[in-house]
């Protein structure tokens, strides 16, 4: 190619002298020359200036999550293996009594994890196998034990699997005994909601936790709760007993509204007012606290009892009464339920303990609506605020309040 551009450049001197004819195509002759070189210089054309290196391949490199001789590990914590610059090609966790401990490979055999919790205070080994990108194979072994609990407790929640539950419902988490690291227990506390509710903890004591949304749940949520404290340290040695686990949805937005003054309840649901009831509260020696409840348990056929809030039977404002109806709103014994002795006082006065009356027929039509987790506000009724501990009443507190 060199020349015939050679060629075709001095071509086009025609017409000019000889002498300078000659000049130009000396001069032409030797930048073409010096133009092949460096074309030939540039590309490698002869292949021996673009010389190429290959890295040899490396042999495996394994990661494992415990050393030989660890005690006190955490059974909840995942036992992993990893390995760069090849792949595992078997893995077994084996307990000292011969049990194996169920695991999972990852496909490409990069890593591998058990997939269960271990025992508390058992000794594992731990064997892989691995073959490097260099075709040589190694072998790691790691004999551990697991953490031996000071103390054990177990944890119960207040819903139900499967339930349907009100918009008020909160999620209560009632430990056996003391919890001394409570970011450890409520980061084992798992709360899943669709859709995505927001939400905090609160304690009330060393052994009861309780989470509440920031507002009332939406009808149709559907919640999963995880309490995953088997083989977590609560603080100090503390171990959960085991795992407990809830599904359960948010039902009707039923809210009813008793008021004091009028002497009527009003039932209103998914935010339509469905019906007025006619009702009789505590009388002014003994007024219903004004506040907002949450119902805790339903009853056909119950006993209403005074002493089971320190007042004996045979006392002078004593009482043990039965009733076909009757639904839990606090600790301190306010229900709602049927009452046919106060019937003329119904929607005139105030003349109960405390509970809110109701008529037999009225009391049955409100229990077939109602649901544990439902709202119930006590207004003018003249009685000293709720506490916001007195039963499930955490709504009694601002969301700020809450979370102080």
């Amino acid at each position: 190619m060199s020349w015939r551009k050679r060629v075709v450049m001095v071509s086009r001197t025609r017409g000019l002298s000889t002498r300078t004819s000659g000049l130009w195509g000396a001069l032409l002759l030797v930048v073409a020359v010096v133009a092949g070189c460096s074309s030939a210089a540039e590309t490698g054309s002869t292949g021996e200036s673009a010389a190429t290196t290959t890295e040899a391949p490396k042999p495996a490199l394994l990661a494992l999550s415990v050393s030989d001789g660890d005690d006190d590990v955490e059974p909840r914590r995942p036992i992993t293996v990893n390995v760069e610059h090849g792949t595992i090609t078997a893995a077994s966790l084996i307990g000292k009594h011969g049990t194996h401990v169920e695991d999972e490979l990852r496909s490409d055999g990069t890593s591998w994890t058990t997939t269960e919790p271990l025992g508390y205070g058992k000794t594992y080994t731990l064997t892989v196998e691995a073959t490097g990108d260099d075709g040589a194979k190694i072998s790691e072994e790691s004999t551990f034990t697991t953490a031996t609990p000071a103390r054990t407790v177990a944890v119960s929640i207040n819903v139900w699997d499967d339930e349907t539950v009100g918009v008020g419902m909160p999620l209560i988490f009632d430990f056996t005994g003391s919890v001394p690291d409570k970011d450890a227990a409520e980061n084992a506390l798992d709360i899943a909601a669709e859709p995505a509710t927001e939400g905090d903890f609160r304690w009330f004591g060393d052994t009861r936790v309780i989470w509440r949304p920031k507002e009332y749940w939406k009808p149709g949520t559907k919640v999963s709760i995880d309490a995953g404290v088997y083989g977590t340290n609560l603080g100090d040695g503390t171990y959960g007993v085991e795992d407990r686990s809830v599904d359960f949805t948010v039902g009707d937005e039923l809210v009813a509204v008793a008021d004091g003054r009028d002497h009527t309840m009003t039932v209103s649901i998914n935010g339509k007012k469905v019906k007025t009831l006619p009702i009789s509260m505590g009388k002014p020696s003994s007024p219903t606290p004004a506040g907002t409840y949450t119902v805790m348990s339903e009853h056909h056929g119950y006993t209403m009892d005074s002493s089971t809030y320190g007042v004996p039977v045979d006392s002078a404002t004593g009482y043990r009464t039965y009733v076909d109806y009757a639904v839990r709103l606090s600790n301190s014994g306010i229900f709602y339920h049927s009452a046919p002795w106060s019937l003329g006082d119904q929607g005139n006065n105030n003349v109960s303990a405390g509970c809110i009356n109701l008529s037999t027929e009225n009391a049955a039509w409100l229990m077939g609506k109602t649901k544990r987790g439902d709202v119930f506000t006590v207004e003018r009724s003249g009685g000293p605020e709720l506490e916001p501990t007195d039963g499930w009443s955490v709504w009694q507190l601002s969301w700020e309040e809450w979370q102080s």
